[in-house]
């Protein structure tokens, strides 16, 4: 019955939640909106999320001995693989500020008590194997490309990458397959952790809701994508500080993105 749960929801069927065709301006629109979420009570959700930066400062330290150095892209890449799962909190605070229930810090982590839990879990399980793939093909393409030599120290990798035709080969064939990853992540969770937050539909809903939103809105998607690319290499200069910022703007944009793409129960 839980596996059952995890996979349908609260139904005995799976639903099908009804996509809405939307346009790039209202992509900007959802932006806005996450900016005023944030905006509302800035301090309390610079403090939610200085996981990220945190967390990125960690990983970089963490790679910095040599033998970890070729892994150092990857992993700051590939954490923003795992935003999705860091940002429900923030989908359930512009969710309770949309209906005008208190907005409060500690309620983001209500979804403790959501009914969708399992299919969350489940989800971010999915997400986290993702990850952990990522960083296996990065490490065999490294390994491919150089062998098992060992770096010496940061300087000398840096040359290594962009002094050398193997590491403009990593540069591209890397890059090239990092974008396959995200554009999976993308098309799979754009709406599905605020759907599974809003209705308790399961994973598998979760997950096809959003990949017909990504397919019935390619453009938007993909500009969405874009911004969210680019505001990660923003925030993640110098040190990933920005992240405190630019993370949770993005989470709350994810909720009106949500909103925009997937109609509303009692809005048929």
């Amino acid at each position: 019955m839980t596996t059952f749960h995890v996979m349908a929801g609260s139904s005995t069927e799976i639903e099908h939640p009804e996509i809405r065709s939307i346009g790039v301006a209202d992509v900007f629109d959802a932006l806005r909106l996450g900016w005023q979420d944030f905006s509302a009570k800035p301090s309390h959700y610079v403090f939610l999320c200085l996981i990220y930066p945190i967390a990125g400062v960690v990983l970089a330290a963490w790679s910095s001995g040599a033998n970890m150095l070729p892994l150092l892209y990857p992993l700051a890449s590939g954490f923003a693989l795992l935003g999705p799962v860091a940002a429900i909190g923030l989908y359930e605070i512009s969710r309770r500020r949309e209906i005008g229930m208190n907005t409060s810090w500690r309620h983001a982590f209500d979804v403790r008590r959501s009914p969708a839990l399992p299919s969350i879990i489940g989800l971010a399980f999915m997400l986290l194997i993702l990850f952990v793939v990522w960083l296996l093909v990065a490490q065999s393409l490294y390994m491919q490309l150089f062998g098992d030599v060992p770096v010496t120290s940061l300087s000398a990798f840096y040359n290594q990458i962009v002094g050398t035709d193997q590491g403009w080969n990593l540069i591209l064939v890397g890059n090239a397959v990092g974008f396959v990853f995200a554009a999976i992540v993308l098309a799979t969770v754009v709406v599905s952790f605020p759907l599974l937050l809003d209705r308790d539909v399961g994973a598998v809903a979760a997950v096809e809701t959003s990949v017909r939103a990504t397919l019935a809105n390619p453009v938007p998607v993909a500009v969405w994508g874009l911004i969210v690319a680019a505001c990660l290499v923003i925030g993640s200069i110098p040190v990933f500080v920005g992240l405190a910022v630019i993370m949770p703007v993005l989470g709350h944009a994810t909720w009106h993105l949500y909103r925009k793409l997937v109609v509303a129960p009692e809005a048929k």
